[in-house]
């Protein structure tokens, strides 16, 4: 049996399929003893191209605006912190089958040429898609404290050709947005990982032009089980200056929209005049 010059791993696993004579296996298994340095050669190549592109979105991703005020400067939560365990809350398909992004769109009057903040952005699934609502026009700020979760959505826009997306990497007790730079904010299911909710939201008013929304999507749970109770959530955003709009109910296990309106003028308090509220369950 006359075997090709030209071989690779494929052409070999089925070849010993073939029914060989044992004359000829010895042959197949020195073609495949050979291409094994070539294969390692291709993985390597292959490695070395990943790493390269993986260092191109990293080196893009940083803060986006000089510090505010300090996270000591605030009261800390009197309420459990949760921990960031995923980037991404629960299979895409299953959220787009109860139309997640389309009802906060609709509720928060999302349009085309805004800017949007996406924050605590993740694995991005509302990232893309505010990509595509806001359109070339528009643009997508998607801001989170975790690196690594900001390196792989880069790498997700480069493959999906989203050109109208930012990378903004923030800190626990700040977002590091530009000022005036938000027509509107979503922190979807992420709340309760916010580590200094007080000094977050204060240093997040500033990036928030006049007229802008926030929008915060969690799930009537204690945060220590990875939700918000919307009464806690009230409190916390009224002792910054937050103002509530509306709260909704979305679909499936979607949990709850809520909401506000940022502090304007005399109506953002000092860090010194916030008092934290205590932990509670509340109802709406």
């Amino acid at each position: 049996m006359e075997l090709p010059v030209t071989f690779n791993l494929v052409d070999i696993t089925v070849g010993l399929h073939l029914g060989l004579t044992k004359t000829e296996r010895p042959r197949l298994n020195r073609l495949r003893q050979l291409s094994r340095p070539v294969m390692a050669l291709g993985r390597a190549a292959t490695l070395l191209v990943a790493f390269a592109a993986t260092r191109t979105c990293a080196a893009g991703i940083g803060y986006l605006a000089p510090p505010g005020v300090a996270a000591n400067e605030f009261p800390s939560p009197q309420r459990p912190v949760a921990r960031i365990v995923s980037p991404r809350r629960s299979a895409e398909e299953h959220r787009d089958a109860l139309n997640e992004a389309g009802q906060i769109a609709d509720l928060l009057k999302l349009k085309p040429g805004m800017t949007v903040g996406d924050i605590g952005a993740g694995n991005g699934y509302h990232t893309v898609r505010l990509s595509h609502l806001v359109g070339p026009a528009g643009s997508v700020v998607a801001q989170d404290v975790t690196r690594d979760y900001l390196i792989e959505l880069a790498r997700r826009t480069e493959v999906l050709k989203l050109t109208n997306v930012t990378f903004a990497l923030g800190e626990p007790h700040d977002p590091r947005l530009p000022a005036s730079s938000l027509d509107a904010a979503i922190l979807v299911h992420m709340y309760h990982e916010i580590a200094q909710p007080y000094a977050f939201l204060y240093n997040l008013a500033p990036a928030l032009k006049r007229g802008a929304r926030v929008g915060i999507v969690d799930l009537e749970l204690p945060t220590s089980e990875h939700g918000t109770p919307i009464e806690l959530l009230r409190c916390e955003l009224t002792a910054v200056g937050y103002r509530a709009v509306a709260t909704y109910e979305l679909a499936g296990d979607g949990g709850y929209l809520a909401v506000f309106s940022p502090p304007e003028g005399a109506g953002r308090k000092s860090p010194r005049d916030i008092v934290a509220c205590g932990d509670r369950a509340g109802t709406r």
